[in-house]
This record gives C-alpha cells, structure tokens and sequence, in this order.
C-alpha cells in the first residue's frame, strides 16, 4: 500500500481505470461472442447488424489502447469474412 498522499491518489486513479478498461473488453467479448453463435446458426441479418456493433467496441477498445491497431485491423477482417461466408 502507498504510504503517501499522490501514490494513494495514483492507486485510486488506477482502479478505476482498470475497472473502466475491463468493462470495455468485457463487453467486447459478450458482442463477439452473439455475433459468433449468429454466425453458427447461418443468421446472417443478425449477424449484420451484430457486425456494426462488433466493430464499434473493437474500435473503442483499439482507441483505448487495449488492443493494437493491427490486432484490431486484423480481427475485423477475420469478422468481416465470416459474415461474408454465411451470406
């Protein structure tokens, strides 16, 4: 535990960051895994309109600095070809 007044600040500070960042990936990953079961199930007008929301929390997520830019490139693509697959 910090003894002083800034690091006690700086360790609440943190907290709440974390549990800012994990609410963000959490939901990340409950989106991914819908769009995933809508995909299975070959729904593709659900999928679709999954497919936007995917996108956008991966986007908040790489704006975030929780996922890289590539890693975030690259998981888009690999969405945007399973839909493409079903359709």
């Amino acid at each position: 535990m910090p003894q002083r007044r800034s690091g006690i600040q700086e360790l609440r500070l943190s907290r709440k960051k974390h549990l800012h960042n994990l609410d963000i990936k959490t939901a990340l990953k409950k989106t991914v895994k819908k769009f995933r079961l809508a995909v299975e199930s070959k729904d593709a007008k659900e999928a679709k309109t999954l497919l936007a929301t995917v996108f956008k929390k991966i986007d908040k997520a790489a704006k975030r600095n929780l996922l890289n830019d590539n890693t975030a490139s690259r998981r888009k693509s690999s969405f945007s070809k399973l839909l493409k697959n079903i359709a």
